[in-house]
This record gives C-alpha cells, sequence and structure tokens, in this order.
C-alpha cells in the first residue's frame, strides 16, 4: 500500500480517445518506440497548465488528432522507475475529431480497437482499468458544465443593488482563465443567472465563441428560491446531444442542484466546496445525471461516477 502521505510530484493528463465505428466505439492506442509500448495517450503538465487542457494538448501531439473531453474517468498513481518520484495521470474519454494521425518525435504508430480487443493491445494494467472506468457507461454522454461566478468582493463593501456588484480583478481573471478549460469540453452555448457577477464569469467565454449569452433568472438565487421546481426542470431541459451548455449561477442555488440531480440520478456526490470559479463537469445518459466530476477553482479534480 502507498502511503497516502505521499503526494505525486509529477502530473500529468491523458484520454481515452474514441470513435464511433459499426462494431461500437473505438479507442486509440498509441506506441511508442522510445519505451516499445502500447499505450493510451498522455503526457506531463506545462508549466502553469490545469490537467485538462494539458490532456488535449497531449492528445493532439501524440495523435495528431483534435477531441473534446467527456468523462472523467479518474487517475492512477505510479513510482518512476529509478527515481524517487510519483506520478499521477488524470484520464478523461475524449471523442476524436475528424483527422488523420502524423508520425511525431514521441509516437510511430496509432490503432483503433474495439472494446473486446483493446484489453490485450495495452502493455500496462493501469491502461486497462482506465478502459473498464470508459466501458462502464456509454461511450455517448451529454456534458453539461455548471459554473459558479468567479469573485466578486463582498457584498457590504459595494455601493449598490447587490445584482450589480461585479468582479473584482481577481475574478476578471479567473473568468478568462475558465474559458480554455470551458471549451476544451466542447461549450458551445451559455446561459447564465441574471446578476452581472454571473453574466460577466462566462462573458470571455461568449466572446471567444462569438455567441449571445441567455438569462436565466431562476438560475440565480432569488429565481430558484421562488421557483425551485421550474429551475430545476429547466436546467434538465438544457441536456442535449447537440452541444454542450455551460450555466452559470451562485453559490445558493449550485449545492441544491446538484443534491437533486444526484439523487434523481441515484449518484453520490463527493464533497465539495463549491468555491467560485469552481466548475462541476456533469455527464448525462438521456437526463439522468450518471458522472460527475468536480474542478475546483484552481481546476483539480475530484471525481465520482454511477
Amino acid at each position: 500500500m502507498r502511503d497516502p502521505r505521499v503526494r505525486p510530484n509529477i502530473h500529468a493528463a491523458g484520454a481515452v480517445l474514441w470513435r464511433d465505428s459499426v462494431a461500437g466505439p473505438e479507442i486509440a492506442v498509441i506506441h511508442r518506440p522510445k519505451y516499445g509500448d502500447w499505450s493510451l495517450p498522455k503526457g506531463k503538465l506545462d508549466p502553469g497548465e490545469t490537467p485538462v487542457i494539458a490532456a488535449v494538448r497531449e492528445v493532439a501531439e501524440e495523435t495528431g488528432l483534435p477531441c473534446t473531453l467527456g468523462r472523467y474517468l479518474g487517475h492512477v498513481t505510479y513510482p518512476i522507475p529509478g527515481h524517487r518520484q510519483l506520478k499521477r495521470v488524470d484520464y478523461w474519454a475524449a471523442q476524436a475529431a475528424p483527422g488523420e494521425f502524423t508520425v511525431n518525435a514521441e509516437v510511430d504508430q496509432l490503432r483503433w480497437f474495439t472494446l473486446d480487443q483493446v484489453m490485450d493491445q495495452l502493455s500496462y494494467p493501469m491502461d486497462r482499468q482506465v478502459v473498464r472506468m470508459f466501458a462502464r457507461l456509454p461511450a455517448h454522454t451529454s456534458t453539461v458544465l455548471l459554473v459558479r461566478h468567479a469573485k466578486a468582493g463582498k457584498r457590504d463593501q459595494f455601493d449598490g443593488p447587490d445584482a450589480s456588484r461585479p468582479l473584482e480583478a481577481s475574478g476578471q481573471q479567473q473568468a478568462k482563465a475558465l474559458t480554455p478549460n470551458l471549451l476544451a469540453f466542447g461549450a458551445s452555448e451559455i446561459h447564465s443567472a441574471d446578476p452581472l457577477r454571473c453574466i460577466q464569469t462566462v462573458t470571455p467565454l461568449a466572446e471567444q465563441l462569438n455567441v449571445e449569452i441567455n438569462c436565466e433568472p431562476m438560475f440565480s438565487e432569488q429565481g430558484y428560491d421562488s421557483a425551485k421546481g421550474s429551475a430545476q426542470q429547466r436546467f434538465l431541459s438544457l441536456v442535449t446531444d447537440r452541444g454542450v451548455p455551460v450555466v452559470c449561477s451562485q453559490g445558493g442555488v449550485i449545492p441544491d442542484l446538484m443534491h437533486w440531480l444526484a439523487e434523481r440520478g441515484a449518484l453520490t456526490l463527493p464533497p465539495a466546496r463549491n468555491r467560485k470559479g469552481s466548475v462541476w463537469a456533469l455527464s448525462f445518459s438521456a437526463d439522468r445525471l450518471v458522472a460527475a466530476h468536480h474542478m475546483d477553482r484552481s481546476l483539480s479534480t475530484g471525481i465520482v461516477t454511477a
């Protein structure tokens, strides 16, 4: 048993990269001539990079294929042979976009295997463990990204209506940092509670996507409290297989909404502080929540799946 007090000092991220085929989902396995192995695409985080962004970048660098992240699959931790170092690798399911593999400095082959073939092709038990997590649920799930607004200062220090309280400077930086992480999941439309600080949190994303922000008063604390059932049903109505909605809400809404979604889907959620600027990445099968992971405002990860 590994000492739980020993923390990994090398952080990496990767993906179970999959595509549709007539035989069902196919998974990409790469060959690395330096190690003579067949593995899932992964790699170390660059300085200042989040696991989410690193996973997408590493897939693109090692396979030549763009991808969209979906369900979080957990992480593996292992020692580096010959070094007093421990490595953690976070993994997501990632659907491949059209493209072609290109030989690169690290990878000379890419092959696609169905789920009943892939286990025999992988060199490492830990990769097989990650694929088993992928296989527990359908490959196709719908994603909704639930964001708590970024930092907006203290209510008693703002001279004006609370709904008009704007983001502070650090909150504006949080909003900018959120944008590439939300895009990694394929964010395509935006819904926000009506307080200014919520709208400002998703404004950088709206500018990047060149889309309108759909104002949703029911996702504000006041609107949610006055019509909780309607707000919950409105949230469910956003679940779709045609895009990835981002919903920005408030601290008085998100825990109750998450509890309702989890109870409805018979899912146990992990502890989450739900701090400002944090994100829940939610995976649905039809309208049932089947997996959820929480990225704190540092965009590190915590996980639970059905």
